[in-house]
């Protein structure tokens, strides 16, 4: 029996490869994909601008599977049937950042779909202790807690207090879950991007401010006007770009906090000494821990965040060439494009 896979060989072309299904080792299982979601580092792959992507890659790593063969006798409660997520973050279990606990910026990080080939395939095998039991959320959904992971995990850093006002800049999948993620830990939350589609979407979310950023020298401006001239207390940056790090230090309070989530590969050139002027604390952010999943997973069931509102786009597996290349060209209009792998 074949295992189909999407590939991409090089930028912007992609094309669905067959293999043999792999087999499981020791303390790993069997899963079949039902539904993968298309991450903004995949977009960047197929676009040839990923920081963290060699060719020819099976991209993918937020997606929901069902297992279908394991040795049922195992630590971690894992059975047959069982729909989950699971954890694409591969650590090494050997360099200082590991030996400290935090194996999410492992110095030799290999995340599914960038550095090691990806889960956009029919099956694939996991190690059992990166499977996350779903606890009976549907497979679409599952397959949206990775990306709120990332998000979620970058919020963390930042320790909000109630009622600091925050701004998200970027208003992809990414940021609008950063922004979801603020709004549930008490943030009054402003979003801004360069993108009236990408705003005009992320005004289902319940956000309280937006901005739209003109690049025409305003954003000063309206920084001030949605701060009462004090600046933000947290600036979260979800693109990746230069531009948008300055962005982030021009919005900042004085003493605010900046968390980094987006990845870039442009250099930047700026007055850092606005760095120690305004006493800035800034924050890198890197992929999420096991403790993210299982508690997004929790509060995803109780209701407290309803993700399927980003989902914009399905597309069949067959038409995932299409999926990637309509994602692309149309971005400002899109949020979360999934691909539907079973049934």
């Amino acid at each position: 029996m074949e295992c189909r896979s999407i590939r991409i060989n090089a930028p912007g072309e992609v094309e669905i490869i067959r293999t043999e299904i792999p087999a499981p080792g020791k303390d790993e299982a069997l899963l079949k994909v039902l539904y993968g979601g298309i991450c903004g580092s995949d977009l960047s792959s197929y676009r040839g601008t990923f920081a963290y992507f060699d060719y020819p890659r099976i991209p993918g790593h937020e997606f929901s599977a069902e297992i279908v063969e394991i040795d049922e006798e195992n630590a971690y409660g894992l059975k047959e049937g069982m729909i989950v997520t699971c954890n694409p973050y591969y650590n090494c279990g050997k360099c200082y950042s590991c030996q400290r606990g935090l194996v999410n910026c492992c110095e030799h990080n290999e995340t599914l779909g960038c550095q090691r080939d990806g889960a956009f395939s029919d099956y694939v095998v996991m190690p059992l202790e990166r499977i996350y039991d779903g606890k009976g959320l549907p497979a679409r959904t599952l397959a949206l807690i990775e990306p709120f992971c990332i998000s979620y995990h970058g919020v963390k850093r930042a320790d909000l207090k109630a009622g600091d006002k925050v701004l998200v800049i970027g208003a992809g999948t990414i940021g609008i879950l950063a922004a979801m993620a603020a709004k549930e830990q008490g943030g009054e939350v402003t979003i801004c991007d360069v993108a009236q589609g990408k705003l005009d979407l992320a005004r289902g979310f319940g956000l309280d401010q937006f901005i739209l950023n003109h690049g025409d020298g305003t954003f000063a401006d309206q920084v001030r006007e949605a701060t009462g001239a004090n600046g933000f207390d947290v600036v979260i940056e979800a693109v990746g770009l230069p531009s948008t790090f300055e962005n982030c230090i021009e919005a900042a309070a004085f003493g605010g906090k900046i968390v980094l989530i987006g990845v870039g590969k442009e250099n930047l050139d700026f007055n850092f000494t606005m760095i120690q002027k305004k006493e800035l604390n800034i924050f890198g952010s890197r992929n999420a821990r096991k403790e993210d999943f299982e508690q997004l997973i929790e509060l995803v069931r109780g209701g407290g965040v309803d993700l399927e509102k980003v989902v914009t786009d399905e597309y069949p597996f067959e038409e995932a060439e299409r999926a990637f290349r309509e994602f692309s060209e149309n971005a400002g209009k899109m949020l979360k494009v999934v691909i539907r792998f079973a049934g």
